[in-house]
């Protein structure tokens, strides 16, 4: 399937980003939105809205530019600066109309992206409302054959876990909540646990993170010890992802099992986080506490 040019591979697989894409994007969604064209005009699709769609091209017509044609609109919010997106999309041959494949369309198959930033998506959904069905075409470049996609605008994806609250476990930290959903975290006196603790501080209702997934996620990372904050994404300023949730042990320990839109707590001994040695890394030896929000979870293909 040639769907790899609208798919934002995520970042770095370390336990905190050292860079980080624009987290914002644009705000002008309308100006990055490509014109309609000849071609995406021309383009018949059937099916519904949020269901792999069926197409016929005209075969007279060839992509030389990208363009985009709204095939039917949608009724919710517009997309708009910083709002990632749940989208799904059909692939076609541009020049028979053959059917490619489809992504997106089932749960745990595709992560939602921050649209304006990613050109790609930005061209295609920018200035598209929820709801919103679009025909998307790419011209052929650098060996690569022009490109038709049908791409669905399914929903907004909150930056902050939405799940149901959760009575906290005794003994482990305390989290208090800014208005967007950061953490703050305050550690209890006395020792920390010698064994991995976990605590759901909010249960999602979306599916359950498993083995190889590739989750995106909220995080925000203290040393029990002094109770300072060392990493966080909410610093950032941009929800995160690593490819097949490449964390510390006690960080995918933690992931595993758990349902999207949920907050998950979380005290890792240094045996599952950096390890005893502080002269091998500057997080060894110390327990770590992570307060993570699971935003979407995108599943590995079969046989990976």
């Amino acid at each position: 399937m040639a769907l790899a040019a609208l798919v934002l591979t995520g970042c770095s697989g370390s336990p905190k980003p050292s860079e980080s894409a624009d987290p914002t994007g644009s705000a002008d969604a309308c100006a990055q939105a490509a014109a309609p064209g000849s071609y995406t005009d021309g383009v018949k699709v059937d099916g519904e809205v949020g269901k792999p769609a069926k197409v016929t091209v005209d075969k007279s017509k060839k992509v030389g530019e990208v363009q985009r044609t709204v095939v039917s609109e949608g009724d919710g919010e517009k997309v708009a600066e910083g709002d990632y997106i749940a989208y799904a999309m059909s692939a076609f041959d541009s020049k028979t109309g053959d059917h490619l494949g489809d992504l997106g369309y089932k749960e745990g198959e595709l992560l939602p992206q921050n649209a304006l930033a990613n050109q790609a998506l930005a061209e295609a959904i920018g200035c598209a409302t929820i709801g919103t069905r679009v025909a998307f075409a790419l011209p052929a470049a650098e060996g690569a054959d022009s490109q038709l996609y049908i791409i669905d605008v399914l929903d907004k994806v909150p930056t902050a876990a939405w799940g149901e609250k959760q009575k906290p476990v005794d003994g482990m930290p305390t989290v208090k909540l800014a208005k967007d959903g950061e953490p703050d975290v305050d550690v209890p006196s006395g020792d920390a646990p010698k064994e991995l603790t976990i605590s759901v501080l909010k249960e999602g209702d979306g599916p359950e993170v498993a083995d190889g997934d590739t989750t995106l996620l909220q995080y925000y990372g203290v040393d029990w010890k002094d109770g300072k904050s060392f990493d966080s994404s909410w610093s950032k300023g941009a929800p995160y992802a690593a490819p097949g949730n490449t964390y510390v042990p006690g960080f995918v320990q933690a992931l595993a099992g758990q349902k999207v839109g949920s907050q998950v707590l979380v005290v890792i001994p240094p045996a599952l986080a950096y390890g005893e040695d502080p002269e091998a890394h500057e997080l060894g030896g110390k327990t770590l506490v992570f307060v993570i929000d699971i935003l979407a979870t995108q599943h590995a293909p079969a046989g990976q």
